[in-house]
């Protein structure tokens, strides 16, 4: 999942990165409402976690704009401002979720990935591909009932391929889903994660190569 941050406070900004990059998610961060709007231009994201008391452009005015431009991307405003009130009129904005300040990391991890199966076709909490079994909110993943040990990267590939479900992914949009905005697009990265990803599935294999165009899973046997 791509996620954009948009928090003009550095530590709360930084401890949600390296958070959310635990959880296998690709992290971007924005420090005010310019530079949400100038990565959301340039970038798709799933999911962005939005700030409302933005210096320069107000958060609000960002999530009227994206939820305008691009209504596929999910908003979970994440503020101080708990009143029953703010919470509605942050909704009718077009944010989707609305979480107050303190907060607990699991909840937020939670929220994030039910609004990701929003952001997307209809997809089931725990995907499942022959024998594989993902599941996004426990971080686990098993091939036969063999737990797969896998690193972030890997485990964010081998979820955008069970959810495109037997599609190709070209090495374009899987970059553009697990790394962020500050990966080389020349980079062979996505190449040997596949490679590694493809080593601990095991026997037989399951990720198919389309040579110049990109990755598929195979069809069960």
């Amino acid at each position: 999942m791509r996620v954009l941050v948009v928090e003009d406070e550095p530590y709360m900004a930084e401890a949600l990165e390296a958070g959310l990059r635990r959880e296998a998610m690709a992290v971007d961060l924005a420090a005010d409402g310019h530079a949400a709007l100038e990565r959301l231009a340039v970038n798709d994201y799933d999911v962005v976690v939005l700030d409302r008391d933005l210096p320069g452009v107000h958060g609000d005015e960002v999530c009227r704009r994206l939820a305008a431009t691009n209504p596929a991307c999910r908003i979970l405003m994440l503020t101080a401002s708990g009143r029953l009130d703010d919470k509605v009129a942050g909704l009718r904005l077009g944010a989707d979720d609305y979480l107050v300040k303190p907060f607990d990391f699991a909840e937020l991890v939670a929220r994030l990935r039910a609004l990701e199966r929003r952001s997307a076709p209809a997809a089931p909490p725990v995907l499942r591909h022959g024998g594989i079994r993902l599941d996004p909110f426990r971080r686990e993943a098993y091939r036969d009932g063999r737990y797969l040990r896998l690193t972030r990267k890997e485990f964010g590939v081998l979820q955008v391929l069970l959810r495109a479900d037997g599609g190709v992914v070209s090495a374009e949009q899987l970059l553009e889903k697990v790394w962020d905005e500050h990966a080389d697009p020349f980079t062979n990265a996505v190449r040997i994660t596949v490679s590694t990803l493809r080593r601990k599935l095991g026997d037989p294999p399951v990720i198919h190569t389309e040579t110049g165009v990109g990755y598929s899973l195979l069809p069960p046997s």
